[in-house]
């Protein structure tokens, strides 16, 4: 597959990014939370949930932050660059439900070096459910610039 790169030329305010379309299951819960050091069995032992009060155990919130910033990186190609990025977990996700992470622009303008900034308003949805609201810039390559 050839990986196509957006440049800043190319985006307006108002357009979609690509949204990225996860089913998270219970292996990659308990591997995110070994390699995260995230001992906190509310994500991998479904008894403790139940015992916490929820149906199922819950997705990491930095796994689907981890998942947002997947989306906006397959976005912004190679030659881009994630400025800033902040967000807030706002509602529980369980495995098995297909999540979908993506944004929409909200601004462009050019640096006084003439580096093309985006800024999008960001989310982690479970259907029409917002898990995880936040905000992002990123830097697009400009078109005719050296890389």
């Amino acid at each position: 597959m050839t990986e196509q790169q957006v440049f800043f030329e190319d985006v307006a305010v108002g357009e979609q990014i690509p949204a990225l379309t996860v089913t998270v299951d219970e292996t990659q819960l308990f591997f995110f939370s070994a390699a995260t050091y995230n001992g906190h069995r509310i994500h991998y032992d479904k008894q403790w949930a139940h015992g916490e009060g929820y149906d199922d155990v819950l997705v990491q919130g930095p796994l689907q932050a981890a998942l947002l910033a997947r989306a906006i990186g397959d976005w912004i190609g190679g030659r881009g660059r994630l400025v800033s990025f902040s967000v807030q977990n706002r509602a529980v996700a369980h495995p098995g439900e297909s999540l979908r992470f993506g944004g929409v622009i909200t601004g462009t303008h050019l640096t006084d070096g003439g580096a093309g900034l985006v800024d999008l308003d960001i989310a982690g949805r479970r259907a029409d459910t917002v898990l995880m609201p936040g905000t992002a810039t990123v830097q697009l390559p400009r078109r005719g610039a050296p890389s």
